[in-house]
């Protein structure tokens, strides 16, 4: 049984338990998700009946709608406690579920049609290392998730300890430029092939608010200004082969 201590990155282990879960339960919780589960969704529209591997999917945000929309999905965590979270999935072959070292994931070069992973990369500290897995085992594309340098998030050291206060469990997190990422998967030959910043106001003041209504009409105003495409974040980045 794998440990804590089996893997160099392991980040997932916290992201799959039911602390951090209780930071996406009630009404603004379920808001997030389905705000994320609608993106992602339109971004797999094209490849219907693909095999998925969720790395680091242990939470389970993703599981079921991917199953109810035809996928096929293996989610891949760091130990075998990251399944708790998805055992009704497993026990109900919605998906399946594999242990390993998400840095050398033991599967074959383009083993799925799609690799995804969410909540995990702004944790991990290989992040360079991530994504060379995460490109060798797609064989059509990647979707992360990452919080990003030109939004709000710049102020991340100021709101961290006001993020503390509210949310409880939050914890230190990397921030991205697009560009950056953007360059190491195109050493890998992935390009963009699209992006949804999911929010423009930091989710914590959504939080705050308590309110899914009030906080929808906010960010459809800053969408329909634009603001949320140059400013937004988290962003979920869908990245293709070039050969493709």
């Amino acid at each position: 049984m794998a440990s804590l201590y089996d893997f160099p990155e392991t980040a997932d282990i916290e992201t799959s338990s039911d602390d951090y879960a209780r930071r996406f339960s009630g009404q603004i919780g379920s808001w997030f998700l389905k705000v994320q589960e609608q993106a992602t969704l339109r971004m797999l529209a094209p490849y219907s009946g693909a095999t998925i591997l969720d790395v680091g999917g242990g939470h389970g945000q993703l599981v079921n709608a991917l199953a109810e929309n035809g996928y096929k999905v293996t989610v891949f965590g760091s130990a075998d406690v990251c399944k708790k979270r998805i055992q009704r999935f497993i026990d109900g072959s919605r998906c399946s579920f594999a242990v390993g070292n998400i840095l050398d994931l033991p599967y074959p070069n383009g083993a799925f049609d799609i690799v995804i992973s969410y909540r995990l990369f702004s944790h991990v500290t290989r992040w360079g290392q991530f994504v060379a897995e995460l490109a060798r085992v797609a064989r059509i594309g990647v979707m992360i998730d990452y919080p990003a340098t030109r939004s709000i998030n710049f102020i991340a050291p100021q709101l961290f300890r006001f993020k503390k206060r509210v949310e409880g469990n939050t914890r230190p997190f990397t921030a991205f430029r697009e560009s950056k990422l953007l360059e190491v998967f195109e050493s890998h030959d992935f390009k963009r092939d699209d992006r949804y910043a999911q929010f423009f106001l930091p989710m914590v003041l959504h939080r705050l608010l308590k309110s899914p209504a009030i906080s929808s009409s906010l960010e459809r105003a800053f969408r329909l200004l634009g603001a949320t495409d140059f400013l937004g974040s988290p962003v979920i980045l869908k990245l293709v082969r070039k050969a493709l």
